[in-house]
């Protein structure tokens, strides 16, 4: 489940096969109005994959960071607002590990923010 009692968001993964080769997917599972949701999140580029094995470590779960951000168009004066996400984990010394995410499709990203929003 993407959600514990906590209100925190968990990013999941799994294996799969591609030409022989074993890879890991990532996602976060969650229930939007009573359907089973699975929202494909992805690092930035291709590099990011070998900082998400560092981030996950032997675990198959680390928990969603969500980082605010305001942007001023100078030219209109309008503010665009959203969240940037982050993947996170602490090892047992207290080290922070991080990596930045991104829904992998429009609807992944629509998807998120919805349960985004159900955990605020």
């Amino acid at each position: 489940m993407a959600k514990n009692n906590n209100g925190k968001i968990f990013v999941e993964r799994e294996t799969f096969e591609k030409n022989g080769r074993t890879f890991f997917s990532y996602f976060i599972k969650g229930v939007i109005r009573g359907k089973d949701v699975k929202v494909a999140v992805v690092p930035p580029d291709k590099g990011g994959y070998t900082v998400l094995d560092i981030v996950f470590g032997n675990e198959m779960s680390a928990e969603l960071i969500l980082k605010p951000y305001e942007i001023k168009d100078e030219a209109t004066g309008r503010v665009i607002a959203g969240n940037s996400y982050a993947v996170q984990s602490v090892d047992e010394d207290g080290e922070i590990y991080e990596c930045s995410v991104k829904p992998y499709r429009n609807s992944d990203k629509a998807l998120l923010a919805m349960l985004v929003k159900r955990a605020a």
